[in-house]
């Protein structure tokens, strides 16, 4: 069944990614490699009912990239994904509150 409990939405700053990938060691539900070496953000499934890489790719699992991809963060991941913020080099990873309004469809 899937959590969909959430207090707080990511997204990356694609201009200030440095492509170190920390943020995918320690927070790997949340986030993933772009094909450009680059990471974004993602929600699974497991978390939300559907898979959603917010890459701007056109895939039917893609969404929107940089501030208008916000994903969700599960609130069990939630501790995870301010530490890979913290920790990040470039400084991109942006954490905000929830905004239902947001969401992706």
């Amino acid at each position: 069944m899937a959590n969909e409990t959430t207090r707080l939405m990511v997204w990356i700053d694609q201009d200030l990614c440095t492509g170190d990938g920390i943020c995918s060691e320690i927070c790997p539900d949340v986030f993933e490699a772009r094909d450009d070496g680059l990471w974004v953000v993602k929600e699974e499934a497991k978390n939300f009912g559907r898979r959603v890489i917010f890459d701007e790719t056109g895939s039917p699992d893609s969404g929107p990239d940089g501030a208008q991809g916000l994903a969700r963060i599960p609130d069990d991941q939630m501790d995870l994904a301010i530490e890979a913020a913290e920790e990040c080099p470039g400084e991109c990873i942006m954490i905000q509150p929830f905004q239902a309004d947001l969401v992706h469809a």
